[in-house]
């Protein structure tokens, strides 16, 4: 399943459904949990069971709310009914956080994606993940829970970008997706009506290794799914990169195009050409 644009939609607002599924996004985040009032979470839970029901050709994960909290019993109860091609589990700790819920949707439990840094305890398991990456879609993080978490004032600087513990988390995130093998997920960009700030936000994920990113509306779908497309110049050269290292079996570094090219290239490389 690719997975660069994860576009969120309020599960009860299924009057949007259709719409979000046309707007080329990769996967849909269908939501039980902060987008939906507490006296509007069991029609979204049927409405989004209804669309779970029919042919779709866009996969669609729903985020379900946390483990232990009123709500979370339901959810498990629709989904072992209608398993979605995916669930976002907010608030998880751990690996642990990951293997509870698979084992109480059992068997055709599909892949998860935790949004792994909402609590303090969260960012101290970020490394455990490759544990239960069997399990896994990939590996988010969100920046607005953890400082309501402890009691910060925002995540966010003056300008936009993030304090500097909160740098360190995605840091964290980035890291750990990675050490686990699975798809690194930045998360959302707030400001919908700022698109030159979101194509920079998008650039920066990809620079920095992250492989996909959330949205909360369908507006931001195209420049996320751009952002994180090789493009032919990109292709051409990792090409280039594995074609030169074929050529030259057993040689650790090269040249290529005036430059040194060694192991990190041709790593670098296969990945991005894997990801086409």
């Amino acid at each position: 399943m690719r997975l660069r644009s994860l576009l969120f939609v309020p599960g009860d607002r299924p009057e949007r459904f259709p719409k979000a599924a046309a707007s080329g996004a990769d996967a849909l985040i269908l939501d039980l949990e902060d987008s939906v009032a507490p006296e509007k979470k069991a029609g979204a839970r049927q409405a989004v069971a209804a669309w779970l029901a029919q042919p779709r050709e866009t996969p669609c994960f729903v985020r379900v709310n946390p483990t232990g909290s009123e709500h979370a019993d339901a959810d498990v109860d629709v989904l072992r009914r209608i398993l979605p091609d995916g669930i976002v589990l907010p608030k998880s700790i751990d690996a642990g956080s990951v293997r509870a819920l698979a084992e109480r949707l059992g068997e055709g439990c599909p892949p998860i994606l935790p949004i792994a840094s909402e609590t303090p305890a969260a960012v101290f398991g970020l490394g455990s993940y490759g544990a239960a990456a069997a399990l896994l879609a990939g590996l988010t993080w969100g920046a607005e829970d953890l400082p309501a978490a402890i009691g910060a004032a925002t995540a966010r600087n003056p300008d936009g970008s993030y304090t500097a513990p909160y740098e360190v988390v995605r840091s964290l995130v980035l890291f750990g997706a990675h050490a686990a093998g699975v798809a690194a997920i930045e998360t959302v960009f707030p400001d919908i009506a700022d698109a030159d700030g979101l194509a920079a936000y998008v650039a920066r994920g990809r620079r920095d290794g992250f492989t996909g990113m959330m949205a909360i509306h369908p507006a931001q779908v195209a420049a996320i799914n751009a952002g994180f497309t090789p493009g032919e110049a990109e292709i051409a050269h990792a090409r280039a990169v594995v074609a030169a290292f074929a050529a030259n079996p057993g040689a650790g570094v090269l040249k290529l195009d005036g430059k040194m090219i060694d192991q990190p290239h041709l790593k670098q490389a296969q990945r991005l050409l894997a990801r086409v």
